[in-house]
């Protein structure tokens, strides 16, 4: 039998993660695909980032990972969503060429030397129960009848586990276009205990871009400076950028859709899965919001060398010849060719109050779920898990302490967080309103707040380690110098009336400039040479430390506070709860409570704060059995 130390099983964002962040830290990986041709595929929208799950692509970068570095170089088009709004709420966002995407991931993970591949499914994970009864991994079995032994495998299965696709009153076996559906998984994890589920997702039509006519349409274009995600040097921002546009849903549009709606899976029943709540399909929208007239639609282009064109917010599983007339009363539309229908997949998933923060399940060892497979949706989601997943696999393999992130140090523990505290019956989605310390977990300084966790335990290359530690001085340095230099009026008010704010009668620090809301770190180094001859050291550097200066100083205060809270709270986060606490016994708390804190089996009480039914009453009997 083949020996590996990990095995990962699916090639989709969480599995390429997974596989990448273990042969990365040193384990021999086998990374078990059903097509070899389709690794790291986009399988929805051909985009990285946004709201909330920018900000995960910038902590996947810092940890080591590659969804960053893979986006960057692939972009058509980059923008930072809610500049408008506090740095809390910047969210970088690209648009990607779909095939460049896919081959830059395929070129990554066959550059890592300990990373072997293999296409086939696997239809059985093998397991040993010791005398005490405790289930281990012992390897998988594929379909071509071979097993492979391993000390850990990893399922990121995404949409593939009993998938059914639907196109109106039709159905088909398959988890994405053109690819089967993986069975044998779900009864056999059934069989050691699991619950499973079902969920829905969706995708819409894909049209000719060469169909459209892009003079009624309003050009949404990149910022004129734009940025990109990975904090390392090995990407660049882009030279040359897509356009992406909008159009707009009408009444006759949705006319149209309602004439298939008695044939519509989801509205039949056909279809048993919760779909995302935040993501709805075209029908779903017009169904659930029948007031609003108009829907807005985006229009973005798939590639550079590709007339495919991605039609979002069209999602549906209408009848296709619904899904054309649709189309074609759009503004620009008239004509469109469709190249594929939209539809829906229902798979299965596994709740994921089912696994531990380290994303290895609690009832087989060695056995680890990321991606959908735990109720989330969308890529940034799905490989975030996949590389916290491949590390807490290295590291148990080498017998280590195991890797988590807690809610005040990643958008990533809040979301590991929420899904084993609370579940979920629909498909997860990141939003920057899910973390309470948001002000603290900016996108611009993920790889000062991670990176530092990723290189002790191996992953972060020591060059990333040393541009962050430039960075943190260029910074502190900087800070310095504002708090020290003064400017006296003569000098200060030419520049900064103009600007809308009131002049100075006296010498003031420059750091006081700065927290006016008028006035931003150009407008401050423009009064001082000591500044300008200091930032001017900061070589590719410099944009970025001016960022975290300016964020670090307007926002001081509110810093300061999230980190106080963040502190109070922490206090009960890791008073640690017994894994044999006898909950049963404990009458004073709720029946629902019991139920609960039985079958999640909080690790700690601040989690155990968190879950859904758990009162203040509740956390105070833990408090008095632990003698708090």
């Amino acid at each position: 039998m083949e020996q590996y130390d990990i095995v990962v099983v699916g090639a989709g964002h969480a599995g390429c993660e997974a596989a990448a962040a273990a042969a990365n830290m040193g384990s021999s990986v086998l990374l078990i695909t059903m097509n070899m041709g389709v690794i790291a595929q986009m399988s929805c929208n051909p985009a990285m980032g946004g709201v909330g799950k920018g900000q995960i692509v910038r902590e996947i970068d810092a940890l080591g990972g590659y969804s960053g570095i893979v986006s960057d170089l692939s972009t058509v088009q980059f923008r930072m969503l809610n500049k408008s709004k506090g740095p809390a709420m910047w969210s970088p966002r690209s648009q990607n060429d779909r095939q460049l995407f896919a081959h830059t991931w395929r070129q990554k993970l066959e550059s890592i030397p300990h990373l072997h591949f293999r296409q086939d499914t696997v239809t059985a994970v093998l397991v040993d129960r010791d005398p005490s009864g405790k289930t281990r991994i012992t390897g998988v079995k594929t379909g071509l009848g071979t097993a492979v032994g391993c000390r850990a495998v990893v399922l990121t299965n995404g949409t593939f586990l009993s998938a059914v696709m639907h196109i109106g009153e039709k159905q088909f076996g398959g988890g994405r276009a053109g690819e089967k559906a993986a069975y044998g998984i779900t009864e056999q994890l059934a069989e050691l205990g699991f619950v499973s589920g079902r969920m829905k997702t969706g995708t819409p039509p894909r049209v000719d871009g060469r169909s459209i006519d892009y003079s009624v349409l309003e050009e949404q274009k990149g910022d004129e400076q734009p940025g990109k995600f990975s904090f390392s040097v090995e990407t660049q921002v882009p030279k040359r950028q897509l356009s992406c546009w909008i159009t707009h849903t009408s009444a006759e549009v949705h006319d149209t859709l309602r004439s298939g709606f008695d044939r519509s899976p989801m509205f039949s029943g056909r279809i048993q899965g919760q779909g995302p709540r935040y993501c709805p399909s075209i029908e779903d929208k017009i169904n659930r919001f029948a007031d609003k007239e108009s829907h807005q639609i985006f229009v973005e282009p798939e590639g550079w060398n590709t007339v495919e064109t991605y039609i979002n917010g069209f999602s549906t599983s209408l009848p296709e010849e619904v899904q054309t007339a649709a189309l074609r009363k759009l503004p620009g539309f008239a004509n469109a060719q469709v190249f594929r229908p939209g539809y829906a997949v229902e798979y299965d998933y596994f709740p994921p109050t089912q696994v531990k923060h380290t994303l290895e399940t609690k009832l087989v060892e060695g056995l680890y779920f990321a991606g959908q497979i735990n109720g989330t949706t969308g890529y940034e989601e799905a490989a975030c898990q996949g590389l916290m997943a491949g590390i807490n696999a290295h590291l148990k393999s080498e017998g280590k302490e195991s890797f988590t992130l807690a809610r005040d140090q990643a958008y990533i523990g809040v979301l590991i967080d929420d899904l084993i505290t609370k579940g979920t019956e629909e498909p997860y989605r990141m939003f920057t309103s899910r973390a309470e310390f948001r002000i603290l977990l900016r996108q611009d300084n993920a790889d000062q707040r991670l990176t530092p966790l990723s290189h002790q335990i191996g992953l972060a290359s020591a060059a990333r380690m040393h541009r962050v530690e430039q960075k943190s001085r260029y910074t502190n340095d900087l800070c310095s110098a504002l708090r020290t230099e003064s400017v006296p009026p003569e000098t200060a008010n030419a520049l900064i009336v103009p600007r809308g704010t009131e002049a100075i009668k006296q010498k003031v620090k420059l750091h006081s400039l700065l927290l006016r809301p008028q006035l931003g770190f150009a407008d401050i180094e423009a009064l001082s040479q000591k500044i300008t001859d200091l930032t001017s050291h900061f070589g590719h550097l410099r944009e970025e430390v001016a960022q975290q200066v300016e964020i670090q100083m307007k926002y001081e205060g509110y810093i300061q506070k999230e980190r106080d809270l963040a502190e109070r709270l922490l206090r009960l986060e890791h008073v640690p709860l017994p894994a044999d606490l006898p909950y049963e016994q404990l009458s004073s708390l709720s029946i629902e409570a019991r139920q609960k804190l039985r079958n999640i089996q909080p690790q700690t009480i601040g989690q155990a704060s968190r879950i859904s039914g758990i009162s203040p009453a509740d956390i105070s009997v833990l408090l008095v059995y632990l003698g708090r």
